[in-house]
């Protein structure tokens, strides 16, 4: 059986009727991702015992204190939520989870723009955004690590970076379980360039941890790379960084290729830079280059399909790709 990602999700997600009023959120994008990862779900305002349906609840700032309450009656729930969402995470941290999907804009889930207002009842925004309260202790707690929710999802980008983080991630649980440092130097071998395309600089540190000059024990130097890794890749890719590293590939092949080929590859690299084509043409040309000349080490890299390449469909992205 194939390994996949560990994916929080919150339930309300295409997955439960579980909302303020008994209705679900839909996503094409979690849709497809159900046959490629595992998901472990919950809804926090469920769990700590709010009925489906329900008076929704808000976080309002009566002073500087952000408190969690329900919308028309003012029933406080803060200390219920910040009870189980610390108790949840800490039962999570049993589990190798490699990335979360939560609720936009919830005040339980959210992860950013939440609203808040100054009181229950009728009474007008603040204006100021927030996060919301299960929503900042994962934040607190999984630093670097693939956070989301299903609006941001919706970019074509981000949900490309947010698979390459979560696919990434497993692989690396080989090197956790193996604990060996042959495990270690394959997993950076294979994905050097894939490394590199998101983060130079953190790569070539990377490269020093595999290299071990201090001879520290397996463990700890595992342990530091799974932390530099994670870091190395929360930023999205960017296009400078990208066409750093396909140059770095079209070295492979300067030899073997022909002018007109050449040139042909250094326009497409032109008009990726000028945002005319999408990454996946230039890196297509490569691929195509490292099965025609079987170039070995390149075979095995990560960058030509960092994921299941089934998943995305540009079609059913919003707002496409940049």
């Amino acid at each position: 059986m194939k390994r996949k990602p560990l994916v929080f999700l919150s339930k309300c997600i295409e997955h439960g009727h579980c909302r303020y009023d008994g209705s679900q959120t839909s996503s094409i994008f979690i849709k497809k991702l159900e046959d490629y990862v595992d998901f472990v779900m919950a809804c926090p305002e469920v769990e700590i015992g709010l009925p489906v349906p329900r008076e929704a609840i808000r976080i309002i700032k009566p002073k500087d204190t952000e408190l969690l309450v329900s919308s028309q009656t003012g029933v406080d729930v803060t200390e219920k939520m910040e009870a189980y969402s610390k108790e949840y995470v800490s039962q999570l941290k049993e589990r190798n989870i490699h990335g979360f999907i939560l609720k936009s804009r919830s005040p339980s889930c959210g992860i950013k723009d939440v609203k808040t207002y100054k009181t229950f009842g009728k009474a007008p925004s603040t204006g100021d955004k927030t996060t919301g309260f299960f929503g900042r202790v994962i934040l607190e707690n999984y630093q670097g690590y693939p956070i989301e929710d299903e609006g941001r999802l919706m970019n074509y980008n981000i949900r490309e970076h947010f698979l390459t983080q979560i696919y990434t991630l497993m692989a690396f649980d080989e090197v956790l379980e193996k604990n060996t440092m042959k495990a270690l130097i394959d997993f950076h071998s294979k994905n050097k360039y894939l490394l590199m395309a998101y983060h130079q600089m953190r790569q070539r540190e990377l490269g020093k941890i595999v290299a071990n000059h201090e001879n520290k024990k397996v463990k700890d130097v595992i342990n530091s790379y799974a932390d530099l890794l994670r870091r190395s890749l929360e930023k999205p890719l960017r296009r400078g960084t990208n066409i750093n590293m396909l140059m770095h590939l079209f070295g492979y092949f300067k030899k073997d290729l022909s002018a007109s080929e050449k040139a042909y590859f250094l326009d497409t690299l032109e008009k990726y830079h000028m945002k005319k084509v999408p990454f996946s043409v230039p890196i297509a040309i490569i691929h195509a280059w490292v099965i025609r000349f079987d170039e070995k080490y390149l075979k095995q890299q990560t960058i030509f399909e960092p994921y299941p390449s089934e998943i995305l469909d540009v079609n059913d992205s919003g707002k496409g790709i940049d």
